[in-house]
């Protein structure tokens, strides 16, 4: 069994990390124009609501990942509305 959870915190640590290089660039350039607020909206609630899934089904993988996005992706969010 913990070669699965294992599987399931890379997977979680690739899909996190995927998001902080728009992070970065956004909080760089200071744009976020083509970012669309719709989808990172939408993207938000569907990550916030996996999260919660994840703490109710006590699953650390799908925990950490979704937390980890969320609030990456919550940022970007922010900037996009900071920078319009």
């Amino acid at each position: 069994m913990y070669y699965v959870t294992v599987l399931g915190l890379t997977a979680a640590v690739l899909s996190t990390i995927s998001f902080f290089p728009q992070l970065l660039k956004t909080w760089k350039t200071k744009s976020a124009r083509d970012i669309s607020m719709g989808m990172f909206s939408i993207f938000c609630a569907g990550v916030f609501l996996w999260l919660f899934y994840g703490i109710l089904i006590n699953n650390l993988p799908v925990i950490i990942a979704n937390l980890f996005t969320f609030i990456q992706a919550f940022i970007i969010l922010l900037l996009k509305n900071k920078y319009k």
